[in-house]
C-alpha cells in the first residue's frame, strides 16, 4: 500500500461514517467511528480494495450481503473494484451499525437523559418523563428504522418521508425491555396506510414477507386502502420472524 492510497483510504472512511483511524501500518488501514461500534479492515488488492468487518452486532454482515452480495469474498471479506464502491460500502456499514440493535439503545439511553435533564425536578418521575421517554425512544426507532430500510417503505418502495411510519411488531407497551422496543427488527418502515391495517392487526406477513389480509377487512375497500393480491415485503430477515410470530398470533386472534 503506497502512501497515496493509504491517504485515500482514510479520507473515504472520514467521509462515510467511519472517521477515526485506529491503526495505518502495514498494508491495512483499520477504520473506526465515535458513533457506533463497528470496525473495518482495508487492504489493497490487485482488483481493488479488500474489506474485512469486526461488526458491533452480528446482524450486520447478512444485511451487507444483502446489498452487496457481488462483492462478497471468502472468509467474510468484501472485495471492491473502486473507491466510490468502498464509499459505499462503508456508508451502508456505518448506517447500519448506528440502526441495528445495541447501538440503537445506547443513542437512546443518551438522548433521554438529555431530555430528562432538562426536565423541573417536580416533573422527573411522573408521567411527564414516561411520555418524554417514549417520544424520544419513537423517534429512535424511526431514525433506525428509515435508515434499515434506506428511507423507503419496506413494502411499496415509496420513498416519501412524511408518508412514512415506524410500525411496531410487537407494540411498545407490550416489549420487555428498551432493547425490544428499539429492535429495527422489531416492525417495519410502513407508508400510513398500510402502517394503520398492521397497527390494528387488520393485516400482518407470513415468514416469507407475504402479506395477510383480515375476514373483517372487506373485499371491496381492500384496493381503495391500497391493499393488493402479491404485496410481500421487500426482504425479511430471519431476525424479524420471532416479532411477526407476535404479530400474527394477535392478527389469527382477530381473525
Amino acid at each position: 500500500m503506497n502512501p497515496l492510497q493509504r491517504t485515500l483510504i482514510e479520507k473515504t472512511g472520514h467521509d462515510n461514517g467511519f472517521e477515526h483511524v485506529l491503526s495505518s501500518a502495514g498494508d491495512a488501514v483499520t477504520l473506526a467511528s465515535a458513533r457506533h461500534r463497528s470496525q473495518a479492515v482495508v487492504t489493497v488488492s490487485a482488483d481493488g480494495f479488500d474489506v474485512r468487518f469486526q461488526p458491533a452486532t452480528p446482524a450486520l454482515l447478512p444485511e451487507l450481503l444483502r446489498s452487496f452480495q457481488p462483492w462478497a469474498g471468502a472468509d467474510d471479506v468484501f472485495c471492491v473494484p473502486a473507491l466510490a464502491n468502498l464509499a459505499a460500502l462503508l456508508r451502508r456499514a456505518a448506517s447500519l451499525s448506528q440502526a441495528l440493535p445495541n447501538q440503537a439503545v445506547q443513542d437512546y439511553h443518551a438522548a433521554v437523559a438529555q431530555a430528562v435533564e432538562g426536565l423541573s425536578a417536580e416533573n422527573r418521575g411522573t408521567e411527564v418523563e414516561r411520555l418524554v421517554r417514549q417520544r424520544v425512544g419513537q423517534e429512535c426507532y424511526r431514525d433506525a428504522l428509515l435508515t434499515y430500510w434506506g428511507g423507503a417503505c419496506a413494502v411499496t418502495g415509496v420513498t416519501v418521508t412524511e408518508a412514512l411510519r415506524a410500525s411496531h411488531a410487537k407494540p411498545w407497551a407490550e416489549c420487555a425491555d428498551d432493547a425490544e422496543r428499539l429492535d429495527a427488527f422489531n416492525g417495519f418502515l410502513l407508508v400510513a396506510n398500510i402502517d394503520a391495517l398492521f397497527d390494528r392487526f387488520l393485516i400482518s406477513f407470513n415468514d416469507t414477507g407475504q402479506l395477510l389480509t383480515s375476514a373483517h377487512l372487506p373485499q371491496s375497500d381492500l384496493h381503495r386502502l391500497g391493499i393488493y393480491p402479491g404485496m410481500t415485503l421487500r426482504w425479511l430477515a430471519s431476525e424479524h420472524r420471532p416479532y411477526l410470530q407476535w404479530h400474527r398470533a394477535c392478527f389469527l386472534l382477530g381473525a
